[in-house]
């Protein structure tokens, strides 16, 4: 067995990469690993390096909201920090208690708030990350806009480790709203919730974050049928808006404090909590049209959280070969489908990524570009590359 090489500093870490590839040694690339089962196969590699102890805040203006740290500093450890300023960067990713920074922006992991916030390519503001050719690559900087020049580092994001190291990671912050409260919904029937979705999203409302939940999820809330889970942010006038428009749409409850908290928990650690209980279980991501959203969740019974205000799906099902059986009849009706999560042992007979898309060209340029000889995390961008 390879010994793990733990570097402690960026400039360590671009030797030991750098040492490897003059070799043409195969790497193997990561952080607490809480992402095994995300993406294609963890290969054997000549060498394994993490990047844990790379778990420094570099840099911290909370009036200028922003921040510089680490690639290994834990996800959790970062936003407990930042609500002592009541500040966040609300990725809300999934196993952020125990995910590094590099392993959320490496992933492209975002959750429910992901609506009006965006993605990590919406709050990445710069990056420093390690080539194979042993150089710091700095990208964008500390400053909320920059738009000097290509921004190198939006190509990591998402890319697993296939191009490169990150070593640091600049974030804009977000201030945490004065006053949030939660509405759940819910509905007998999917064209039910559907409809309370379309009318929220054509009113003046903007939620922070606006899900449909399938039956087996509302089940473990105590519920049946479909429901609709609404964030709201902002004063209290329009807290107490929100209270009236709510009312119009369907009937359910308001949710403050520890019950709102617990609330969003559940459906950011789903997929977690899913994977541990089904040891042969699998998590399909769908991306598609908000006219499509209805004609997704209705092709599966699976427990699925569907972003009500952005057309992505999560249908988690309890047998993988079931899974990447919908991702590819999915794709067969142009939905961007992907098994994003399986267990490591059905990743080689899986097809995980059916359809790549007309830009994957692109992305094999790239990938040459940064690793021409194909040594780093070989396969983990969903076996493509």
């Amino acid at each position: 067995m390879q010994p793990v090489l733990i570097p402690h500093t960026p400039e360590d870490l671009a030797e030991i990469i750098a040492s490897a590839a003059s070799r043409k040694q195969t790497i193997s690339l990561g952080g607490a690993n809480t992402k095994r089962r995300m993406a294609g196969p963890i290969l054997p590699a000549d060498i394994t390096i993490s990047t844990t102890s790379l778990n420094r805040v570099l840099c911290y203006e909370p009036r200028d909201l922003t921040i510089s740290v680490e690639a290994g500093l834990r996800w959790s450890e970062l936003t407990r920090m930042l609500a002592g300023n009541a500040q966040m960067i609300p990725l809300d990713p999934p196993f952020a208690e125990n995910a590094t920074v590099g392993g959320v922006v490496a992933s492209n992991a975002s959750g429910p708030r992901r609506r009006i916030y965006g993605s990590a390519r919406d709050l990445v503001i710069g990056m420093k990350f390690a080539t194979l050719a042993g150089k710091i690559v700095q990208s964008g900087g500390m400053v909320v806009k920059n738009v000097a020049g290509l921004d190198m580092g939006k190509l990591m994001i998402g890319s697993f480790g296939t191009l490169a190291a990150i070593a640091v990671v600049n974030f804009k912050l977000i201030p945490q709203p004065s006053l949030e409260r939660s509405f759940l919904l819910a509905f007998p029937s999917l064209a039910g919730a559907i409809s309370a979705r379309d009318a929220i999203l054509q009113s003046v409302l903007q939620p922070a974050a606006l899900d449909i939940l399938s039956p087996p999820l509302t089940a473990h809330l105590g519920r049946q049928g479909y429901a609709l889970a609404v964030r709201a942010t902002g004063n209290t006038a329009s807290i107490d808006r929100y209270e009236k428009e709510m009312a119009g749409i369907g009937s359910g409850v308001a949710l403050d404090g520890a019950d709102q908290d617990s609330l969003w928990r559940y459906i950011q650690n789903f997929t977690e909590r899913f994977l541990d209980s089904h040891p042969d279980g699998a998590m399909v991501r769908v991306s598609c049209t908000l006219k499509e959203l209805e004609q997704v969740l209705s092709s599966t019974e699976a427990a699925a959280i569907a972003r009500g205000g952005s057309g992505v799906v999560y249908a988690h099902f309890a047998n993988s070969v079931a899974a990447a059986e919908w991702a590819r009849e999915g794709a067969r009706r142009g939905w961007k489908a992907v098994v994003e999560f399986c267990p490591e042992s059905q990743k080689e007979r899986l097809e995980l990524w059916p359809a790549p898309g007309g830009d994957f060209d692109v992305m094999q340029k790239v990938k040459l570009m940064f690793d021409p000889d194909q040594l780093l995390n070989r396969g983990r961008l969903y076996r493509r590359l």
